[in-house]
Order: C-alpha cells, then sequence, then structure tokens
C-alpha cells in the first residue's frame, strides 16, 4: 500500500506519487522530483486549477510553515509546461 497526501490546492486525497512535491528554499518554491530534499513539503496535484486554487487559498505558506512571500514562478512555469504540452 502506498503512502497518501493530500493536495494543498483541491484538498484530495491522493497517492504520494502521482502527486508534485514542492518545498521552500530560499523564499522560492522548489519541485522536489525525488522527493529528497530537506524540510516541509506540500504536495499538489500537476495541474494549473490546482496550483491556481493553492495560491487563492494561500495554501503553500501554511502548509510550508512559512511567512515569507514565495516565489511560485518556477513552478507555474513548469505547470504550463505539462499543459501545454
Amino acid at each position: 500500500m502506498e503512502p497518501v497526501r493530500t493536495c494543498v490546492g483541491c484538498r484530495a486525497r491522493a497517492e504520494k506519487s502521482s502527486l508534485l512535491r514542492v518545498v521552500a528554499q530560499n523564499s522560492q518554491l522548489v519541485v522536489d522530483d525525488g522527493a529528497v530534499m530537506p524540510g516541509r513539503g506540500a504536495y499538489l496535484h500537476e495541474t494549473t486549477q490546482c496550483f491556481q486554487n493553492a495560491v487563492k487559498r494561500r495554501a503553500f505558506g501554511r502548509a510550508l510553515r512559512t511567512e515569507k512571500q514565495l516565489d511560485m514562478s518556477e513552478l507555474e512555469t513548469r505547470l504550463n509546461a505539462t499543459v501545454n504540452d
């Protein structure tokens, strides 16, 4: 049985392997493909809709327990690239 995580965008539970893990490094959201980066991680479906919901709800700051303003450009670029493929 695989571990289950909750998407910070839609709040739906899903298998860990089907979600994208992101961590905060130097006030920037970084995608952790290997799930090996240190620190707290937030999980997200790889869709722009879940990303937009998470931004709207300010879910990344709460999930990662940071009060800093996070730069989400790298994550947004990656999600937009996967949608256009």
